[in-house]
């Protein structure tokens, strides 16, 4: 009873805390909404050359590096926003993943807000309610908190390289957006700006294109990005890949998480016919796939640990031999603010892909530069619009953040280890997830990107980690216990401090105390546009200028 009084206790001081900064939160973000009201539509953007000078023949506003999720999303909004826009993508073929398959609530929300939502229609996408958590013979099912929302609300799970395809079809629909086939080598930069790229085509001849504004989203193998950031790129593991064909999920239309040892497996439907499994293997070096030493592995290693309604089919797919890995890579947002360039999707930003948190960012990303691109009809004074710019990476912070540092602390946290005070933080989440209510409703609200709050995500971990000294503590608060229970605390910040310092405390907690987060657009754009609202008050354009 007293263990029950203490949990309680300890979930009331939280949740008090919560609800004091949401107060605080809202009260800062009203008062920035009334002195700043963001005009949403601008019906046509003009070309404007202002004192800087366009190479002959220039007709694009803004050049894409990639048609990914993040390249082909925002080519469709800013086409439709109308810009004329370029997209130069390495390969127009359907890509052939296996991760960027599974896009959270949240995600769906962002697409359906960038009128993108048929674009998972038509590809045999399967809808994603929640997750089901499985460690040692037990499991418990985690639903997305979607009861607030239209039906058509959830997760969405699919073949990648059709979904991207329907994206870029999209795109391509827009007779303002053009999307072409060739590797771009590099950026053209003339005294600090950048001025557009230059790229091969898939023919073998050598180009050149230009426009004031030039938005790198090559993936996360780019080679453009340390022009524009300073990347800090870390192998967490590697997912090995299989398809499961013909069987179903224990859990229908949820993913499934077993906390296996050494590390997490996932299962996920991609179709009606096929289950992804990815299963994740420490380090950066993988057992070799061509000589068997893989093969071995997943039957020896991996199986026992597999559900049994699934062990068939994982065998099976593994003696089919379609064994595929991929690395799975973090990289903090670390940007060099550059006239005339930015930087977006995994060129910019990477967490562990075990939440299935990167299409969600992505997307988000988009949603905030299209907001801040809007009320601008020129964008050829480099140097103005570089400044603007930079309160893009404040805005998106709270979203990406709350998303990347959840991804690299779950990954840890769900991975095996010796250490005792390790396996005793392993098992309070998953047992504290087991609890129901807000135990699960909170996690899984930041996981699926409904509730991206960085103090709600702060409070649930250590929450857990509070859980489990209160589970060791009882009933005998012994030595040996106390030992565990203040390593285990230790070991809880050792996790989750590290990936917020990378992320950037004031950015991720408190934006609105960051000078880009007020960032108006250059004065002469806003006088400009016609019958649209003002978009700053008299007072801000003073301070503006």
């Amino acid at each position: 009873m007293a263990y029950e009084h203490m949990v309680e206790g300890v979930v009331a001081s939280l949740l008090g805390f919560v609800f004091l900064y949401n107060v605080l939160v809202r009260r800062l973000i009203n008062k920035k909404k009334a002195s700043s009201s963001i005009v949403c539509a601008v019906e046509n953007c003009v070309q404007k050359t202002g004192n800087v000078e366009v190479p002959a023949g220039s007709s694009t506003d803004i050049i894409i590096v990639g048609a990914g999720v993040a390249g082909s999303a925002l080519a469709y909004t800013l086409g439709k926003d109308g810009r004329r826009v370029r997209v130069i993508e390495r390969d127009l073929n359907e890509p052939d993943r296996i991760v960027g398959e599974l896009l959270q609530p949240g995600g769906y929300l962002k697409l359906i807000e960038l009128r993108l939502e048929d674009c998972v229609d038509e590809i045999d996408a399967q809808r994603v309610f929640g997750y089901a958590l499985y460690k040692d013979g037990k499991n418990t099912r985690l639903s997305y908190p979607l009861e607030k929302f239209h039906s058509d609300v959830a997760g969405r799970s699919f073949h990648n390289g059709r979904f991207i395809q329907r994206m870029r079809q999209k795109s391509a629909s827009l007779p303002n957006v053009s999307l072409e086939q060739g590797t771009v080598t590099s950026l053209l930069e003339e005294n600090g700006t950048i001025k557009g790229v230059q790229y091969k085509t898939k023919g073998g001849e050598e180009l050149k294109a230009y426009a004031p504004l030039t938005i790198v989203c090559d993936g996360c193998f780019s080679n453009l990005r340390r022009s524009l950031c300073d990347p800090k790129v870390d192998v967490l593991s590697c997912f090995v890949g299989l398809v499961l064909e013909n069987c179903k999920l224990p859990h229908a239309n949820h993913g499934h998480v077993i906390l296996a040892d050494p590390s997490p497996i996932l299962f996920y439907p991609i179709s009606s016919t096929e289950i992804r499994c990815l299963v994740d293997v420490p380090g950066q070096k993988v057992p070799s796939v061509s000589n068997g030493e893989m093969t071995h592995y997943l039957k020896t290693v991996v199986a026992p640990q597999i559900p049994s309604e699934l062990y068939t089919a994982f065998i099976s797919a593994i003696d089919k031999g379609n064994i595929r890995t991929m690395p799975n890579r973090s990289m903090p947002a670390a940007p060099h603010p550059t006239p005339g360039a930015l930087l977006m999707g995994d060129a910019f930003n990477m967490r562990h892909p075990l939440t299935g948190g990167g299409m969600t960012v992505a997307l988000s990303d988009v949603v905030v530069l299209r907001d801040l691109l809007r009320p601008l009809s020129d964008l050829y004074d480099a140097s103005a619009l570089c400044k603007y710019l930079e309160s893009f990476y404040t805005l998106r912070k709270p979203v990406a953040s709350t998303i990347n540092t959840l991804a690299d602390a779950l990954y840890k946290v769900f991975s095996a280890s010796p250490d005792p005070a390790r396996k005793e933080m392993r098992q309070a989440c998953f047992d504290y997830l087991s609890l129901g209510g807000i135990f699960s409703y909170g996690p899984i609200s930041l996981l699926s990107g409904l509730n991206p709050r960085p103090i709600s995500l702060v409070l649930h971990f250590f929450a857990v980690a509070i859980y489990g000294v209160g589970r060791l503590l009882l009933p005998f608060p012994l030595p040996k216990r106390i030992w565990t229970g203040a390593r285990l605390i230790s070991g809880a910040s050792g996790i989750i401090f590290p990936i917020i310092k990378a992320e950037g405390v004031r950015q991720m907690f408190f934006p609105g105390t960051v000078p880009a987060y007020y960032r108006a657009p250059p004065i002469e754009e806003t006088t400009k546009i016609q019958n649209t609202p003002s978009f700053f008050t008299t007072k801000q354009t003073k301070l503006y200028q």
